[in-house]
């Protein structure tokens, strides 16, 4: 499984529902993430991918879609 299919995996637990035909979409404007649910999905990329990802340095506009998450985990590991 390669990165994005693991960052689409994690996703879709913490969101509860699939969201790989969504990687455009807003999560907050469609009311997918809350302010927990992000907390949830820092902490389990932090421990599933081994990168830092603090909610202290978060920034909602960085991590807003899935493919933002995509490209922001990808610049945390490179």
């Amino acid at each position: 499984m390669d990165l994005k299919e693991q960052i689409v995996e994690i996703l879709n637990t913490v969101i509860g529902e699939d969201i790989s035909d969504q990687m455009d979409d807003d999560f907050f404007e469609n009311g997918l993430l809350d302010s927990m649910a992000t907390v949830e999905l820092l902490l389990d990329l932090e421990s599933k991918l081994n990168i830092q990802a603090p909610v202290s340095e978060f920034n909602r506009d960085e991590w807003n879609t899935p493919n933002k998450v995509v490209a922001k985990v990808e610049s945390l590991i490179g």
